[in-house]
């Protein structure tokens, strides 16, 4: 069965698992002792670092390993916030962060502190300009992915960096997703990352903070890893950490080449094959492994669900496959469509075979959701006698809204409106989105009785 979700997990490489099971043997005992067995368990520890530090960029002793990724990030922004507290307590960020910085933000501004989310393009992409604009007098912290986890745009990490240095701010950086294809470009003062998306076991996470970088760890004080990570280090699990990310940068150029490829492969077929899809993200500035697409009139969920069922493990941003019900706010923040959204993200040695096959068997999966939706195939071409019509699309969920206005669009005249009544907060994103799509005009958003009324012009 293809397994196409690596931006969640990648399968564990296999160095990481040999590396795991050697060290079960070797490194149960306690790195902090001083007899036989905690000295070869320190060497195997000091040995993991070293390995980790190399491929983040950093010095051994400016690298920690935590029990996650997000523990990573919350120690990392906590740390560097406290440290720099006599500065301010202004906290900028990007508004397609990772949900383990955005909860941080959150936090941060419920004890009275203050957050700029920086918009970035219909892309993804984060101007260099703009969030150097945000930074402030009283900026104690900026965070910046170095790629987004949904849509594989990479951000010009590097830009930022500098902004940041003129103004004096320090930067995090959340590599989770690209460390294991490269180094993050210098100029960051803080890096976070997580084993288990480059194929190392998870619950490990690493946590690396530059010489020179205020830092007060927050929490009950811990002798271990510099007190920034408390508690007793899984050896065996750092071991193998560290090694399936020497592992798989060793592979990374040949690797990288190949699943772009595929990945254009995909970009380009599914739009020719798929009616009413928007392949979303950077088209060149991405990670070689990941592409996003949206479709049009399509239930998110469903069509998940339907390609497990012919064997293709993929994920979505919808938010119907969601438990909130809230589209992803990525795709919010870049004003895409996020209903029928796809995310496919191969991992390492993934055959063409079952790309292709995918490819074949995607088309008839997306027809056959739209048809049980009721989708129409196209907007009718003919202008209407209508001046004006409502659509009460009250209490359905998106895509519904959304197919009932391309059903009846070609109802009025050109020039004339259809008013959409809905409480679904997906409409919020996929009405505009649709009329982007299509060639319509977006007149706005109006208060309504029940939920909001989304009023679209006709322009052809």
């Amino acid at each position: 069965m293809p397994y196409f979700d690596a931006a969640s997990a990648a399968p564990l490489h296999p160095v990481a698992r040999q590396a795991l099971l050697a060290a079960l043997d070797e490194g149960w005992a306690d790195p902090a002792r001083l007899y036989r067995e905690g000295r070869r368990a320190r060497l195997l520890l000091d040995a993991a670092r070293e390995a980790a530090a190399e491929a983040v960029g950093c010095r051994p002793d400016e690298l920690v390993f935590t029990s996650s990724g997000t523990t990573a990030v919350h120690a990392g922004i906590a740390g560097a916030l406290s440290g720099r507290r006599r500065v301010g307590r202004h906290l900028a960020l990007s508004a397609v962060e990772h949900s383990s910085v955005l909860h941080s933000a959150a936090a941060h501004e419920a004890a009275g502190g203050s957050v700029t989310e920086v918009p970035v393009d219909r892309t993804g992409a984060m101007d260099p300009e703009v969030y150097g604009g945000a930074l402030r007098a009283d900026t104690a912290l900026a965070c910046l992915q170095s790629a987004n986890h949904e849509v594989g745009t990479v951000q010009p990490v590097a830009e930022v960096a500098a902004r940041c240095a003129e103004a004096g701010v320090p930067l995090l950086v959340d590599a989770a997703q690209s460390l294991g294809w490269g180094p993050v470009p210098g100029g960051w003062s803080l890096l976070t990352a997580s084993a288990h998306k480059w194929g190392g076991p998870a619950g490990v996470g690493l946590l690396a903070v530059r010489k020179g970088v205020r830092f007060a760890p927050q929490g009950p004080a811990g002798e271990r890893e510099s007190g920034r990570a408390a508690g007793f280090e899984n050896l065996p699990a750092i071991v193998a950490a560290a090694a399936s990310l020497r592992a798989v940068r060793s592979e990374a150029a040949a690797e990288s080449v190949r699943l772009r490829a595929l990945v254009d492969r995909i970009r380009t077929v599914v739009a020719e094959r798929v009616p009413d899809v928007e392949v979303v993200g950077d088209p060149e500035r991405r990670l070689p492994h990941l592409v996003t697409f949206s479709c049009l009139y399509v239930d998110g969920e469903t069509l998940l669900h339907e390609l497990d069922r012919r064997e293709f493990s993929v994920s979505s941003g919808s938010s119907c496959t969601s438990s909130t019900l809230v589209p992803s706010h990525v795709l919010k923040a870049m004003g895409v469509l996020s209903e029928g959204n796809v995310r496919v993200s191969l991992p390492t040695g993934t055959a063409g075979a079952d790309v292709d096959r995918f490819l074949e068997v995607l088309p008839g999966v997306v027809a056959e959701v739209r048809e049980r939706l009721g989708a129409p195939v196209s907007v009718p071409p003919s202008p209407g006698p209508a001046a004006s019509l409502v659509v009460d699309a009250l209490g359905r969920r998106c895509p519904i809204p959304v197919i009932e206005l391309a059903k009846v669009i070609g109802e009025v005249a050109v020039g004339a409106t259809v008013t959409v009544l809905a409480d679904d907060e997906a409409a919020r994103l996929d009405i505009p989105a649709w009329c982007e799509m299509r060639g319509q005009e977006y007149v706005g958003e109006e208060p309504a009785d029940r939920g909001s009324a989304y009023v679209v012009r006709r322009l052809g």
